[in-house]
């Protein structure tokens, strides 16, 4: 059995981290899993992409046991293994989500800043985890949550290292939407078909926009906007945006 399954349904694929007795730990082979669930991710007829944990976890980051050889040291390890996943991610021209449902720790919590948006069950928490064995953030989680929740609430949550509910989450703005447990499945099924249904070459662009915004001068950001905005009147689902609005229906985009 694979340690990241796929399943697809229409133009959504789901990624299924499938470790569930360790509440999906990750390990090499999960590395290399995740690695070809993302490659077939890219493929142009997938237009959204979920995230999501086997069984009562989303994922709850390393797994030590494997931690304690790593051959090449850290460093090398990293580069190997969380690295291209992360990159892959954020490289992917749809949206991502993280439907996050249940415990969430270490560079579990790397994997689901990572994603476009995040949707947590009840049952869903949060603990950095790295401080509380001596280590410090890594697989992106000091860049994302920097971003996400600003530097000195995520100074403070990660040295504390302090456990976190889907409430409080939301609260923060880790997670845009929670959702009772027993209706969480069905609730990310509906925000997959949703964003599937978007235009997603302008999703895909608008994506890229806001990562140029990190570091951009507001002429770089302009000079951007005016680029992407130029490629999209170039799309059909712009003119079938354009002609749904003067013929007062909702439009049918393809992706394209």
């Amino acid at each position: 059995m694979s340690e990241a399954l796929t399943a697809r349904d229409g133009a959504v694929l789901t990624i299924t981290l499938n470790r569930p007795d360790v509440y999906n730990a990750i390990n090499r082979a999960m590395h290399d899993a995740l690695r070809e669930a993302l490659a077939e991710a890219a493929d142009p007829e997938v237009r959204a992409v979920v995230i999501t944990g086997a069984g009562r976890g989303f994922c709850a980051g390393q797994d030590l046991r494997e931690f304690q050889e790593l051959p090449g040291g850290i460093r090398d390890t990293l580069e190997e293994t969380y690295h291209p996943n992360v990159r892959a991610i954020r490289a992917l021209e749809k949206p991502v989500i993280a439907a996050i449902n249940g415990a969430t720790a270490g560079a579990g919590l790397s994997l689901a800043c990572a994603c476009d948006v995040r949707v947590a069950s009840t049952e869903a928490s949060f603990v950095p985890g790295f401080i509380g064995i001596g280590l410090v953030p890594d697989a992106g989680s000091s860049w994302f949550l920097h971003h996400l929740l600003g530097a000195s609430r995520a100074f403070e949550w990660m040295v504390s290292n302090r456990r976190v509910s889907a409430d409080e989450a939301l609260i923060w703005g880790l997670v845009s939407e929670v959702v009772p447990a027993e209706r969480f499945a069905k609730r990310v099924e509906e925000l997959g078909e949703w964003y599937a249904g978007l235009p997603t070459r302008a999703v895909a662009m608008t994506k890229r926009m806001f990562e140029h915004a990190y570091t951009a001068s507001l002429e770089e950001q302009l000079e951007l906007e005016a680029e992407l905005q130029l490629a999209a009147t170039g799309t059909e689902d712009f003119g079938e945006g354009v002609q749904a609005f003067l013929e007062k229906r909702l439009p049918a985009f393809r992706g394209r």
